[in-house]
């Protein structure tokens, strides 16, 4: 899934440019590009396919070097996870009526990817031999309020478990509550199913969607797919994937792991996997003389130099026509803050 603006990330994740494109680590690859990497340890290259807005398209084509867009899936409208989702489903069942799939976001960090391809493919041997939807959880390192959470049961002698309850982001004391036991993981997002499961799931739980994408059969994968996913895909529900079927449904798993994830949603997640300095700064840019600081991440573009003196837990980004001061604490109102700039002075902040 490659189609997200990635809001939480402004100024320098941006509607023309978003996150996942970015070398946002700094080490002269994209996000997207180190998701494609990832997974070509697990499947070839034709079997890899870009779930993204159509005006992506090219971006993608350019990043991974591909020569048609075979394997770029182009949504006309943004309405969240569920639709694009179903749509890879019809589209990638006309191929393979069999096939198992992983859908996974292409601007997650994975540290120990060893240990996810391992995990990965457990998941998808199981998802071969059982009617269920399985999801990656991860082994909470903290008791983070940003990440919905995932209860298993804890009775299975397997690695994979039944999922008993998803929990919405929970305040400060709640997931300090969770974090004591040992059956509560992190939601990332990344999901493994065989292609009939998943379509059966649809139609059970999200049956308007179904309805939608199974009108277009005869049209998947020939001359008339564009036609259909322009004049029918802005008539989905505009919902994510966990709302729209995990939540719902009874046959829901979870292998949980540690695998060095973070989905970097935010500029103190990434803050948190850079390398820093002695006073925990992290810096993009020329050069910087840091004074007095200390916790700060502060991005500049690669010719500048930034001089800061007596600043403590902020967010610093210059890009392009915007400079950002915030602090960190406050990081989770970039997104609004993000949306005020651009109605006050145009869509070209955006």
């Amino acid at each position: 899934m490659a189609g997200g603006v990635g809001s939480r990330f402004w100024p320098k994740s941006r509607n023309n440019f978003p996150k996942q494109f970015i070398d946002i680590l700094g080490i002269g690859k994209s996000l997207l590009q180190l998701t494609y990497e990832r997974f070509l340890k697990v499947c070839r290259p034709e079997n890899i396919y870009f779930l993204t807005n159509e005006i992506y398209t090219d971006l993608i084509k350019e990043q991974i070097g591909l020569s048609s867009s075979a394997n770029i899936i182009g949504e006309p409208s943004r309405r969240n996870t569920a639709p694009c989702i179903a749509y890879a489903a019809f589209k990638i069942a006309g191929i393979n009526p069999n096939a198992n799939l992983v859908v996974a976001p292409s601007d997650h960090l994975i540290l120990k990817e060893d240990v996810f391809v391992e995990s990965i493919k457990k998941a998808l041997e199981f998802a071969d031999q059982n009617d269920a939807l399985l999801t990656l959880g991860i082994k909470p390192t903290r008791p983070d309020t940003g990440y919905g959470y995932i209860k298993y049961d804890q009775s299975s002698a397997s690695e994979i478990a039944k999922v008993e309850q998803f929990l919405e982001k929970p305040t400060l004391a709640k997931a300090e509550e969770f974090i004591k036991h040992d059956n509560y993981v992190w939601n990332a997002g990344i999901f493994i199913w065989n292609v009939n499961a998943l379509l059966k799931a649809f139609k059970q739980s999200a049956e308007s969607i179904y309805t939608i994408f199974e009108q277009g059969i005869t049209h998947y994968n020939t001359d008339g797919e564009e036609a259909f996913i322009a004049a029918n895909y802005p008539l989905c529900d505009n919902i994510s994937i966990d709302y729209a079927i995990m939540e719902k449904a009874q046959n829901v798993y979870t292998l949980p792991g540690d695998f060095g994830w973070s989905d970097l949603g935010t500029w103190a997640s990434l803050h948190e996997v850079m390398d820093k300095d002695e006073q925990s700064n992290s810096f993009a840019g020329k050069s910087a003389f840091l004074t007095d600081t200390d916790n700060c991440l502060i991005q500049v573009p690669a010719h500048k130099v930034a001089v800061v003196k007596g600043l403590s837990n902020f967010i610093v980004v210059d890009d392009r026509d915007v400079l950002l001061i915030y602090p960190k604490t406050l990081e989770q109102e970039v997104k609004a803050v993000a949306a005020n700039v651009v109605n006050n002075l145009g869509e070209e902040y955006q």
